[in-house]
């Protein structure tokens, strides 16, 4: 359903890996003992990013980054090796949401194109007039069912899978089964807004 890529660490042990999104941005990284180093973003997805770095990092080691003067992030590192480092970001956003709980946060009002498809059909592309971290409102061309399972992809990103939460007669609501990461949230508004 999604694309995945395979990443063998030093230990050779395989470690899935989702689609990223190559970035250049320069940012901070805070360690444990409270040290500040400089770190260029490499790439991105929502659970993790690829950094590049003159410091040593340890596999294990807890970070905070922050790019583009954002909030920090807690994230620890997943393989490290010629100046380069692997981040798995550390969040409760990455826990799936539940049905009938409340959205937890506010919808950006935007509109942006994607691509849909029902499980079994082609892809669609449809228009998104809203988006929050963890779903959003679409303009429909073909009409699922409620609580239905569907896959959306924004121009760049990996693909999502969400859940038909409930449907008009030309619109839906859909929750997504992962929750974006505040700071790819945080970059995907950035983009569509421009």
């Amino acid at each position: 359903m999604r694309s995945e890529a395979m990443k063998t660490l030093t230990t050779g042990a395989p470690v899935e890996r989702r689609e990223r999104r190559s970035v250049s941005m320069r940012g901070f990284a805070l360690r444990a003992d409270g040290e500040t180093i400089e770190i260029v973003l490499l790439d991105l997805s929502y659970e993790g990013c690829g950094i590049e770095t003159t410091t040593k990092l340890h596999r294990g080691e807890a970070l905070k980054i922050t790019v583009l003067g954002r909030c920090a992030i807690d994230t620890h590192v997943r393989w490290c090796r010629g100046g380069k480092a692997g981040l798995n970001f550390d969040t409760e956003a990455q826990e799936p949401a539940k049905r009938h709980v409340d959205r937890g946060s506010n919808r950006v009002s935007l509109t942006a194109d994607a691509s849909m498809r029902r499980l079994g059909h082609a892809n669609f592309r449809i228009r998104v007039f809203d988006l929050s971290p963890k779903g959003c409102k679409v303009e429909l061309i073909e009409r699922p069912n409620d609580r239905e399972h569907v896959l959306i992809k924004f121009d760049g990103l990996e693909i999502l899978e969400a859940e038909v939460c409930w449907i008009t007669r030309k619109t839906a609501g859909l929750r997504f089964e992962r929750p974006i990461h505040p700071a790819v949230f945080d970059l995907m508004v950035e983009r569509f807004s421009a």
